[in-house]
């Protein structure tokens, strides 16, 4: 009687952490209506000053935003940024821009950031993530390279 309920606990034990693990992290299809959660008109702090960035819903087989940054009331820079559907994945592509629309790339250059998965409340990129916290709080950190070879990871904390 002792080794049939040592058994079936054991086998209860396996099947409720087989089910954590899966809830825990399901990956998902790298497909724009699985991140459609990004889309929206989200404010936050970053580099001293205020922050905006805008997302739309999915559609072309893309999402655009803009980005700007406020030090001062003054634009410090602007952003355009993509994410598209490239041979059954996702990429994150954009260009900076001065407050005069005088751009830091070169005109065919883009910033890259590769899709790396997807969870639930999670797309990672490499180099930049988003991490939904509610419907009206998402977290992106960017991967931000230092003079020194350093690589910081910085923050932005947004509401909508």
């Amino acid at each position: 009687m002792k080794k049939n309920i040592v058994i079936v606990l054991i086998v209860i034990v396996s099947f409720y952490s087989l089910a954590c693990k899966a809830q825990v992290k399901k990956t998902l299809e790298p497909k724009l209506e699985n991140i459609s959660w990004i889309s929206g008109n989200w404010k936050g702090e970053a580099f001293g000053g205020i922050t905006e960035e805008n997302w739309s819903e999915p559609s072309g087989g893309s999402m655009m935003a803009t980005f700007k940054l406020i030090n001062n009331n003054k634009v410090s820079f602007y952003e355009i940024e993509i994410i598209r559907e490239v041979e059954n994945t996702l990429i994150l592509q954009l260009k900076h821009f001065n407050n005069d629309l005088k751009g830091w790339e070169t005109k065919d250059e883009t910033v890259d950031f590769p899709l790396k998965e997807i969870t639930a409340n999670k797309v990672i990129f490499e180099g930049m993530s988003f991490e939904k916290v509610s419907d009206n709080e998402m977290n992106v950190y960017v991967d931000i390279h230092q003079k020194n070879g350093s690589i910081e990871t910085v923050k932005f904390n947004y509401t909508k």
